[in-house]
């Protein structure tokens, strides 16, 4: 696992989360609901970290990582992939996150799985922005590479850091806090160039 720091904060995992600080009772229960499958999830990716690792190379899609993560998602827990999203009034939008979780009437979690243009391309907020504005959904799941790596093996940036610092910005302080109950982060890959 990695070692790196958040915040100032010594991270020793492939998995960070955020949530507004003040909810209710209702978003609470449903706060444990969403932890339990992010565990799901990330224990998911920690068991299939070979196979990521064989096709989280140099050029490769996104979509070879989207099918591993599928297995879980759809597969086991339930979510649709490529669901349209309700629209939300005043934009125009018909947002199609690669899975969906309904938690009920208006309430779900949006779940990402991004590679190349995760910070470069700002991704990461995107997605953010989609959860913030979507009627249906109040959670997020971001799948990130640790790193991306060059055609030379090395790494050409680390994502998953970069992400979770900069998601983590938007929790915290009531006056930065978006419309978005909890982001959780989830990183694949490796943190070393292959051998």
């Amino acid at each position: 696992m990695d070692s790196s720091m958040i915040g100032g904060v010594p991270v020793v995992s492939r998995y960070v989360r955020y949530a507004r600080h003040a909810v209710s009772t209702d978003e609470a229960v449903e706060l444990r609901r969403v932890d339990d499958l992010a565990h799901q999830l990330s224990a998911h990716l920690d068991q299939r970290s070979a196979q990521i690792d064989r096709v989280h190379v140099h050029g490769a899609k996104s979509m070879d990582v989207q099918t591993i993560v599928a297995e879980l998602l759809c597969g086991t827990l339930g979510f649709g992939q490529e669901v349209v999203l309700t629209p939300q009034d005043g934009f125009v939008t018909r947002a199609r996150p690669d899975f969906y979780y309904s938690l009920g009437a208006e309430r779900g979690i949006l779940a990402e799985v991004e590679r190349g243009g995760t910070v470069n391309n700002n991704h990461d907020l995107k997605d953010l922005w989609k959860a913030h504005i979507a009627v249906d959904a109040q959670h997020l799941f971001l799948i990130v590479p640790i790193a991306n790596w060059q055609a030379n093996g090395n790494a050409r940036e680390k994502p998953f850091i970069r992400v979770a610092q900069r998601l983590g910005a938007f929790f915290g302080d009531d006056r930065r806090e978006v419309d978005v109950l909890s982001v959780h982060v989830f990183g694949y890959g490796r943190s070393i160039p292959p051998l």
